[in-house]
């Protein structure tokens, strides 16, 4: 037995591993981000933690809810334990293989040590060994294909979670967005209803014509309209965020309003280099092309011979007192050697399939890296003109309700005509509502921008929150 341990030990100091080391593809970059407005020397808003970057205690709330009670997730979550298994599966074929069998008889005159061969024993215990000799590292390619496919799915996991997290505050965000256009149209509603009554009074007065009595009844019928139309997107906004949470549609809860929502002064994006590191989905795409790297090593090997080395170990005695005995126990050792004949060819070609599979996740990883650059400046762009555009919206806003003011008084001293009262409330009303969506989009783009830059979620992080709340 000593001279088997060390001839195996002598053979996997001489062994080798066959196949290519993976290595990080390399990647043109540059040194900041070209909507970065020169912000890659602060820290990246990718640092923040989900819960330091959206300060609304009840969307925090909704966020928690669907980090414990999402679908989508907790697949997410049993697929890292299967692919953790099967890691452990792979890490085990380092081990000898080990089979015990017996034999107790009871009654029986004749038994079988050996398959086919008569024995006098009537008792036996057999313990039978294989392990195969890494030469070429077949198994431990295998076992770096399976720790980069664990790797990949735990990856993927926090991809997920980033992605509920976005998600989620968008989703509270419409519906913020949707509660206010709402008010706003009731009020535009109730200002036209107004605006009809008096139309009318006039109209009975011959102060007006029906032109223009009808024209603000066709208004309000519009109000009635978009407000009917709010009224939906708003409940099917509540459904949606629903069913992010892991549960049936129902009323939403909401904390600060849209107006209220704190949006940050600055939102750098740090350097470009860190969001090869930090991104998720680059991430998996990694892992993905390193294990199918680890493959080909695997693929190599299987064309080499393969050492096997086996053992038999057993006591074996008619008596079953002396069944433990020294004299009843045994053992046998051997070295057997498989190579490959007939099957040459197919491995071959089974190499040929493994390396074209690895030129498919390159040029995978090597898109998802174009991709997550691109949504980085979509995002940054998106935030810089959502916040002049929303600055520009509020000046318009504000000069529309001046001018709505003055309209209405002269209309209602008969010194204007109602298309100055028409037209001077349609515009303000298309402007609140525009001004309201602009807002919506400059937090959704934090929050996008937020996730291209593969945030700053971790299970530590939420850990340390929890223990921070209580």
């Amino acid at each position: 037995m000593r001279t088997i341990v060390i001839i195996g030990l002598a053979v996997l100091l001489l062994s080798c591993t066959v196949g290519p080391d993976y290595k990080r593809p390399q990647t043109d970059g540059e040194d900041r981000f070209r909507m970065a407005d020169g912000q890659s020397d602060m820290p990246s808003l990718a640092n923040l933690a989900w819960w330091e970057l959206l300060r609304d205690e009840q969307l925090q709330q909704l966020i928690r809810t669907a980090l414990a009670e999402n679908r989508d997730l907790q697949r997410t979550v049993a697929t890292v334990e299967e692919f953790r298994a099967r890691a452990l599966i792979a890490r085990s074929d380092y081990m000898p293989g080990i089979s015990i069998s017996s034999s107790l008889p009871a009654g029986r005159k004749a038994n079988f040590l050996f398959p086919g061969f008569a024995s006098p024993f009537n008792y036996y215990l057999l313990g039978n060994l294989a392990w195969e000799v890494d030469l070429w590292g077949r198994v431990r390619r295998t076992n770096e294909a399976a720790r980069a496919d664990l790797l990949s799915k735990e990856e993927n996991r926090r991809a997920v979670t980033i992605q509920l997290v976005s998600a989620v505050a968008e989703a509270y965000f419409n519906l913020l967005q949707f509660d206010l256009q709402l008010d706003i149209a009731k009020r535009t509603l109730q200002s036209w209803e107004e605006s009809v009554r008096i139309a009318q009074a006039r109209l009975r007065q011959g102060m007006t014509s029906k032109l223009d009595a009808d024209q603000f009844e066709a208004e309000r019928a519009n109000a009635a309209a978009r407000t009917a139309e709010l009224e939906r997107y708003m409940v099917q906004a509540e459904n949606h965020l629903s069913v992010l949470l892991g549960r049936k549609p129902f009323a939403v809860t909401r904390g600060r309003s849209l107006d209220e929502q704190v949006i940050p002064p600055a939102v750098p994006a740090g350097l470009p280099s860190e969001l090869l590191q930090r991104r998720p989905d680059l991430l998996v795409a990694e892992q993905q092309l390193a294990a199918a790297t680890a493959r080909i090593g695997a693929a190599k090997a299987e064309r080499f011979p393969r050492i096997t080395l086996t053992g038999l170990l057993g006591v074996a005695h008619p008596e079953l007192s002396l069944l433990f005995s020294d004299p009843s126990s045994f053992g046998v050792f051997s070295a057997a050697i498989a190579t490959p004949l007939l099957n040459a060819q197919v491995l071959g070609f089974q190499q040929e399939a493994v390396e074209a599979q690895n030129k498919q996740a390159l040029a995978q990883y090597q898109q998802t890296v174009l991709t997550a650059f691109r949504e980085v400046e979509d995002a940054l762009v998106a935030v810089r003109t959502a916040r002049i555009q929303s600055e520009a919206q509020q000046q318009q806003v504000a000069a529309l309700q001046s001018a709505l003011k003055l309209a209405e008084l002269r209309y209602r001293g008969g010194l204007a005509n109602y298309l100055d009262v028409l037209v001077a409330r349609r515009n303000l009303f298309e402007a609140e509502l525009a001004l309201t969506s602009t807002r919506r989009l400059l937090l959704a783009s934090v929050v996008q921008l937020y996730k291209a830059l593969g945030g700053g979620w971790s299970p530590d992080m939420q850990s340390a929150e929890d223990v921070k709340k209580g």
